[in-house]
């Protein structure tokens, strides 16, 4: 879950445009796509309103994208044009960070991984199942067949909450 260098340029630029609108940024997507890249914004109530249980709204995400769009405008950190999109992180959020994972500790989480892990056959680079901790540089998982294993963090490309419906 390592940030690229453009990634950590644009969310130092959009971090203090998403506060102004009294949300948190969840994290940020840059896909460069030829002539046309993807910026994608993540955004989350704050903490306060989420224990109310107030989510994003709509409004809320047209707010972020108007301030956003004016300080990219001024800034032009992106070569060529692009599409803005500013969304939640959704039921199935993908984490940016391992501080974001540790709040769902003992909830099922999808990694893919840089280096493949396990022994023999068994080596696979997609780890599904219980998030059992986090600690220092380590996750622990317990693999939906109930094999377990301790990761790198360093190691982890992507990482997804996999829903469930109580």
């Amino acid at each position: 879950m390592k940030l690229s260098t453009k990634v950590a340029e644009l969310t130092s630029i959009i971090a203090p445009a998403v506060a102004a609108c009294d949300v948190a940024l969840w994290g940020v997507e840059f896909v460069p796509q030829g002539q046309r890249s993807l910026l994608r914004i993540y955004i989350e109530s704050l903490p306060e309103e989420l224990a109310q249980d107030k989510q994003v709204t709509i409004e809320n995400c047209a707010a972020v994208n108007h301030q956003v769009s004016g300080i990219l405008e001024v800034l032009d950190p992106i070569a060529g044009e692009y599409i803005l999109e500013v969304s939640s992180p959704g039921f199935d959020r993908a984490f940016f960070s391992d501080e974001q994972m540790r709040d769902y500790i003992g909830q099922t989480v999808s990694l893919r991984l840089i280096q493949a892990i396990g022994q023999g056959d068994k080596k696979r680079r997609k780890a599904t199942g219980s998030l059992d901790s986090i600690d220092g540089t380590m996750l622990k998982l317990t693999a939906i067949d109930g094999e377990q294993f301790e990761i790198a963090l360093s190691n982890i490309d992507k990482a997804n909450l996999i829903y469930e419906d109580a």
